[in-house]
């Protein structure tokens, strides 16, 4: 089984640099991010309305190109982790993590009996369709699924030490538009009873040894929240990315166009 050298690395205290998908589910989407720099792609089904069809066709165009795909599932249920894990998943996200309680129930949908609960299938997409012992595949697949736990309630802040204190919690996965809308401030970012939740966070990452993940919308959020201590980075969305680079050169293209026009002789 293939393994996944983000998890070892953010566990050892480095970064790893990625993005989410929301909208283009196409053939080549994950070779352009990986030709971009991309180490992973967070498809999203939470927001979008992307099937598990689609998500296993967006995992296998992974396989084979160094990219580590992950899959935000829309609850905490069973059955959207087990799934997306069995399409080929080596990492889930999963939002609204308020409770200790559900910290541990997220992580048993990921491991194997005894440890845990998921339902074995061997031999289909989650290890390639290869043979081999299944005691060593159940092994591979604990070490290389990353477990991400969305904070993004003021509850969740309020039990962010208890999530992060959880075995096999790998990552606590600021939700910092959700926070800021649970806290009654909606996009108040500087606000500082937000920056005082996001400390937080981070304090019950620092003392349980848990990587702070973090979705920064331009450069500036990006060093302004790795400053602070988030590891595991996702550069934006896809939607918002091309909005962005579109949105650039046409403004560009219309002050071209609006010199050119003040530069012409009037006849």
């Amino acid at each position: 089984m293939r393994d996944n050298p983000i998890k070892a690395r953010i566990a050892k205290g480095g970064f790893a640099y990625g993005t989410m998908v929301f909208e283009f589910f196409t053939p080549s989407l994950a070779q352009i991010c990986k030709s971009a720099g991309a180490e992973f792609i967070i498809y999203d089904m939470e927001h979008s309305a992307v099937s598990i069809e689609t998500i296993r066709e967006q995992i296998s165009y992974c396989r084979g190109i160094g990219l580590i795909p992950m899959v935000r599932v829309p609850a905490t249920q069973y059955d959207y982790i087990s799934r997306v894990l069995d399409a080929g998943a080596m990492g889930v996200m999963v939002p609204m993590v308020e409770t200790k309680e559900q910290a541990e129930f997220i992580v048993q949908s990921t491991r194997y009996p005894p440890i845990g609960r998921r339902g074995a299938a061997f031999g289909f997409a989650h290890d390639d369709f290869e043979g081999g012992s299944v005691v060593d595949k159940i092994k591979a697949a604990h070490e290389r699924t990353l477990v991400m736990c969305l904070i993004e309630t003021a509850k969740g802040v309020a039990n962010a030490d208890a999530i992060a204190s959880v075995p096999g919690v790998d990552v606590c996965w600021l939700g910092h538009f959700d926070l800021s809308n649970f806290m009654g401030i909606p996009a108040a970012f500087k606000d500082k009873r937000f920056l005082a939740a996001v400390d937080e966070i981070l304090a019950a990452c620092a003392r349980h040894k848990k990587t702070p993940g973090f979705m920064a919308g331009d450069e500036a959020w990006a060093e302004d929240y790795m400053g602070k201590g988030f590891r595991l980075m996702a550069a934006s969305v896809d939607a918002h990315l091309l909005q962005s680079a579109l949105r650039k050169e046409i403004d560009g293209m219309k002050q071209i166009a609006s010199a050119k026009g003040a530069k012409r002789p009037r006849k």
